[in-house]
């Protein structure tokens, strides 16, 4: 099965303490499936580990070990482009109060009707007020 994969979800993966029914049933989905994400996804997660590894959260070893694991999954990224950000992810953010950030993975999920996995509560509540299904456990 296809969904859309947040890096809330992308990054409780790197953070035992952080794992849930959500992060559990997406990496189960993604030994067979695949995953959809919009481009801002790889920034976030490489921001995410960046200020892990600074902040000694994580090692140096276990950021790399992390990002060769998690690019041997498929996760297939969808450019952004500025126009739709304007007319499409503007509207959407503020209809939701969502960041943009948000509204991108939000929008992605509803263009493509596929089930979104956040851990995220803002986002997890507009998903669900948009009709959308969501990975649970």
């Amino acid at each position: 099965m296809s969904f859309v994969l947040d890096c809330s979800v992308t990054m409780s993966w790197a953070f035992d303490e952080e794992r849930d029914a959500c992060s559990d049933a997406s990496l189960e989905l993604l030994r067979e499936g695949d995953a959809w994400a919009p481009a801002i996804w790889s920034l976030e997660v490489m921001n995410c580990l960046l200020v892990a590894e600074r902040t000694r959260r994580l090692t140096r070893a276990k950021v790399d070990y992390f990002t060769n694991r998690i690019s041997k999954f498929r996760i297939h990224i969808r450019s952004i482009e500025f126009a739709p950000v304007i007319t499409v992810l503007l509207p959407l953010a503020r209809e939701y109060k969502l960041s943009s950030y948000d509204a991108a993975y939000l929008e992605l999920a509803m263009r493509e009707g596929l089930p979104l996995a956040t851990r995220d509560g803002r986002l997890k509540a507009a998903a669900k007020r948009a009709g959308l299904a969501l990975v649970t456990g």
